[in-house]
């Protein structure tokens, strides 16, 4: 299944397609220190700096999240997801993901598809991204819950 690449990215631009193993031993080599970036269907995408209202609301809501739902899930903000669907490969950082707590709360790798109850995705100027090719990447992954903020 062919994923749409962000509007940002079109094919002409792409040099390679990374699969996962090289993107982590990129990440490790500190090839990315100097830029946060994401790995969407197998493109590096650079991503947005947070502003202010995007930084507020994705705080908040963790913290509503934590006090509601306590020990029985894990919040995590800003960080990655491992999703793989057969022919492509993304890990991107989510706002928000709710997910299972496993025991040593993923020392040995991220969150997987099935770990996953929900993401929330805060958007400022990334909406296209957020609602095009994210959707369809947490789509494939069989993710049961996906919101999108607009915070326009």
């Amino acid at each position: 299944m062919t994923q749409a690449l962000p509007q940002s990215i079109t094919p002409e631009l792409i040099l390679a397609k990374i699969s996962l193993d090289q993107y982590h031993r990129m990440v490790e080599a500190g090839i990315w220190d100097e830029r946060h970036v994401e790995l969407l269907n197998g493109v590096v995408v650079e991503m947005a700096p947070e502003g202010t209202p995007h930084a507020s609301r994705s705080t908040g809501t963790g913290e509503y999240l934590r006090d509601k739902l306590g020990r029985q899930a894990q919040i995590r903000e800003g960080h990655p997801i491992t999703l793989f669907d057969g022919c492509n490969e993304s890990e991107p950082e989510p706002d928000l993901a709710i997910v299972q707590r496993v025991q040593d709360d993923y020392l040995s790798h991220h969150p997987y598809p099935e770990n996953i109850f929900w993401i929330i995705e805060y958007a400022n100027t990334s909406l296209d991204k957020d609602l095009g090719v994210k959707a369809n990447i947490y789509a494939a992954a069989a993710i049961p819950e996906y919101w999108v903020v607009n915070l326009k």
